[in-house]
């Protein structure tokens, strides 16, 4: 329980900062306001579709950190509850940068839209494919079970049949030049 809740504690503030690099990273959708409240300015903006790109991109470069760094520290121990707090903290960090990320206003404020000439703020951050959420804890926990696969197949006995030994024992030259029929 331990490794696992070091895990979870580590993951927590690399969320929050998560959360500040979204917001500053992503745009923001252009908005109108009219007398019925904000509208969107620019119904074929891309700018919703880049904060969801930018909030995967920025989470899910930290799971792969996070998971080379938790598989590196859990090859001195016990590595299930690491991937496992490596999962939960992925998890619950990505849900810390989404609500870090649309509470803290960082990004750019100057918005565009085509052919328009009222005045236009900048909506909200919001995620709106809710999956992204998804992107560190998967990245994660799969890293961490590529690199631990890599290192079982390298120590695997099924590498060195025969415990390493040759089944017909050391060769000689003659040996080998019997073998090939005496060409």
């Amino acid at each position: 329980m331990r490794d696992f809740g070091i895990t979870v504690l580590v993951l927590a503030p690399l969320g929050a900062a998560a959360g500040l690099l979204w917001s500053l990273a992503a745009p923001r959708p252009p908005y109108v306001v009219v007398d019925g409240g904000p509208l969107l300015a620019d119904p074929s903006t891309q700018a919703l579709i880049a904060a969801d790109g930018w909030f995967a991109v920025i989470t899910g470069a930290l799971g792969l950190a996070c998971g080379a760094a938790g598989y590196s520290v859990s090859r001195r121990g016990r590595p299930l509850p690491v991937v496992v707090g490596l999962a939960a903290g992925g998890l619950l960090g990505a849900y810390l940068a989404l609500l870090v990320g649309e509470s803290v206003n960082l990004g750019a404020v100057s918005v565009t839209a085509s052919g328009t000439s009222t005045p236009l703020v900048a909506g909200p951050l919001a995620l709106t494919a809710r999956g992204v959420l998804f992107a560190w804890p998967t990245l994660a926990a799969g890293l961490f079970f590529a690199l631990e696969g890599i290192a079982g197949y390298r120590e695997s006995p099924l590498r060195r049949p025969f415990g390493g030994n040759d089944p017909y024992g050391p060769l000689s030259s003659y040996d080998i030049s019997d073998r090939m029929g005496d060409r």
